[in-house]
């Protein structure tokens, strides 16, 4: 079994579940990742990853393949989010948000089905939100990325009708995780932990469950909304607080976060030709 973004977090959360489920499991993430499979102990393996590059994917698959054999479980869990007005984002930010969320997403299904379709067997498992679902104002392109997730999903997973590789579609509402410091509270819904999208994901594994909400009851309202009048959708939004779970989040609980994650300057010109160019390495050109 592969992970992503799995020295923290959800993934770390999730490595150890399957761990404990007698699994092997590697993962991988831009740092930390062997020191966080040193503590995990049992059967796993820490590599270097960034899933931004096909490269570092190709390799990261064929270490764990290695060592464990035949990858039969890949989970995309590795993300980031930025938090602010829509308008005030830099061009720079955006694109590697696009870069991780989305375009990563994209190689690590890609490069995975390649090796499940030869054997028609085994499951991909998408880490996207309960923001791919709605839009939450303070995190603009993060709910634009995980929607396109959520449409990724689906028609990959059509395209796997008749094989034997299934994928998995998981939605959770926010997590209390580094991603999520400083963010404000859903009202009347709890705030997740790691453990239950980990044990929500053993269960998919093990059920086959395909769209997985977190917590359940999300399920219905976020099914439901996009029928509601909008005037109608606002008022249930507010209801639940999602119009300030992002956009009141408090930004001096945020600043460490916010400054690992941002990217290093750089020419308008080369961050639209590099955008660009990751998406049709990820989509091929058509």
């Amino acid at each position: 079994m592969t992970i992503t973004g799995g020295a923290r977090g959800i993934g770390l959360a999730t490595a150890a579940a399957l761990i404990a489920q007698g699994a092997k499991v590697a993962i991988g993430d831009l740092d930390g990742a062997p020191g966080a499979a040193a503590e995990l102990g049992g059967d796993a393996l820490g590599l270097p990853l960034d899933v931004t590059s096909r490269e570092s994917f190709t390799r990261f698959l064929d270490q764990a393949e290695r060592r464990f054999g035949p990858v039969d479980v890949f989970i995309n869990n590795a993300g980031i989010m930025p938090l602010g007005p829509f308008v005030d984002e830099r061009d720079e930010l955006t694109a590697r948000v696009i870069d991780v969320n989305l375009v990563g997403v994209m190689l690590g299904c890609k490069l995975a089905l390649e090796r499940l379709l030869q054997r028609d067997s085994g499951h991909i498992v998408n880490v996207a939100s309960s923001g791919g679902k709605i839009g939450l104002p303070g995190g603009a392109t993060y709910s634009a990325t995980k929607f396109a997730v959520v449409g990724l999903s689906e028609a990959i997973r059509a395209e796997l009708a008749g094989t034997r590789v299934e994928l998995h579609l998981v939605m959770p509402a926010p997590v209390a995780t580094e991603m999520a410091a400083g963010e404000r509270k859903l009202r009347g819904i709890r705030q997740l932990e790691p453990s239950d999208v980990a044990q929500a994901i053993v269960d998919a594994l093990r059920y086959g469950h395909a769209d997985v909400y977190l917590p359940r009851v999300l399920g219905p309202l976020l099914r439901g909304a996009p029928a509601l009048p909008q005037p109608l959708a606002e008022r249930l939004g507010r209801l639940i607080g999602s119009h300030r779970v992002l956009a009141g989040a408090d930004p001096l609980a945020r600043a460490a976060y916010e400054a690992k994650i941002a990217p290093a300057p750089r020419d308008a010109a080369a961050t639209v030709a590099s955008a660009a160019a990751s998406v049709a390495d990820a989509v091929g050109d058509n």
